[in-house]
């Protein structure tokens, strides 16, 4: 993401010691501490004197949903910066921050782009998969008509591409639901993938990384689940743009991908050959996609065991600690 925004001329300043907006779980579990988490994080950008850009759809949805009751409760303010005042935070809630997503950002300033898309994304079919919660509630979002949405598509032309519509570029990818409704979420994902398929798509796009993650974890599940052989790469919406922007595939992660192919972790072409034929004698030729996904796979979890990334995804029971709400 910083790369992108930087060849796009777009400032970035992290939020220092920022706190997890609730992802909805804890919203489910302590609605008041997740408040006070969001009106916290709104404060120190405030204080910043700059609005918040997210490139998640539920963050940009908690945020915003913590910014509309404050702002129409003023008890329920007043009570927040009290608790806020005694934990020792040192700013106070006031609303005055903007609430934005990137995929926001670039649709009311289309000029950003402009000489910047050096390597046109032309013939190139995308399912631009809005997800829900950059949509959804209406009161809460209010950007775009959530039933007829239009920002992504016109960002997907203005990158070269072409948008492909597909009946479920809005259904919920049951990111929130996978513990407690499994069976249904694999049949949403299924169900999301083979569409855009049949739509033609030659990748889906998403501006969530939730939703991302979930296609990419459980995207062989879901069509299998359906009872297809849909398969195509699961991209976020930055991806796309740092392809446009000229950034090649291993600047834009592509190597960190599960599902939608063989993942090539620096291998080059006669270590994959190898590995296909050894999979053609051994499988047959019907197994040979199968073979590729599960030897990606296996050497995505291998990397991640002993990299330095594996730290950010392993969290220590201390980290844990002193993250929790």
């Amino acid at each position: 993401m910083q790369k992108v925004c930087e060849k796009l001329d777009i400032e970035l300043e992290e939020i220092p010691n920022w706190t997890c907006c609730g992802a909805s779980h804890a919203q489910g579990v302590n609605d008041f501490a997740a408040l006070v988490v969001n009106a916290r994080n709104i404060s120190i950008a405030e204080n910043m004197g700059l609005p918040i850009m997210t490139v998640c759809n539920t963050c940009t949805l908690q945020l915003r949903n913590a910014k509309k009751r404050l702002d129409s409760d003023q008890a329920l303010k007043d009570k927040v910066n009290g608790i806020l005042k005694d934990s020792g935070h040192p700013y106070e809630y006031k609303g005055t921050a903007e609430i934005t997503h990137f995929l926001w950002v670039l649709d009311k300033n289309p000029e950003i782009l402009n000489g910047k898309v050096t390597k046109p994304l032309t013939g190139v079919k995308v399912a631009a998969y809005y997800g829900c919660h950059i949509l959804r509630p209406n009161d809460v979002m209010n950007y775009e008509d959530g039933k007829n949405p239009h920002s992504f598509e016109k960002l997907v032309k203005a990158l070269g591409a072409d948008p492909v519509p597909f009946d479920e570029s809005r259904l919920c990818c049951g990111f929130h639901a996978l513990y407690p409704a499994e069976d249904d979420v694999m049949r949403a994902v299924g169900k999301i993938i083979t569409s855009a398929d049949k739509a033609q798509a030659q990748v889906i796009v998403t501006p969530c990384p939730l939703c991302q993650m979930q296609f990419d974890m459980y995207g062989d599940e879901g069509v299998s689940t359906v009872g297809t052989a849909s398969e195509l790469p699961i991209l976020h919406l930055q991806q796309l743009v740092g392809l446009a922007l000229g950034f090649t595939k291993e600047e834009m992660g592509f190597d960190r991908h599960l599902y939608g192919g063989v993942v090539m972790f620096g291998l080059g072409v006669p270590e994959l050959a190898l590995i296909l034929l050894i999979g053609l004698v051994v499988f047959g030729a019907g197994k040979l996609p199968e073979v590729g996904r599960a030897f990606g796979k296996s050497i995505r979890e291998f990397k991640e065991a002993t990299t330095e990334d594996s730290k950010m995804i392993n969290v220590t029971e201390n980290d844990k600690e002193s993250k929790n709400v």
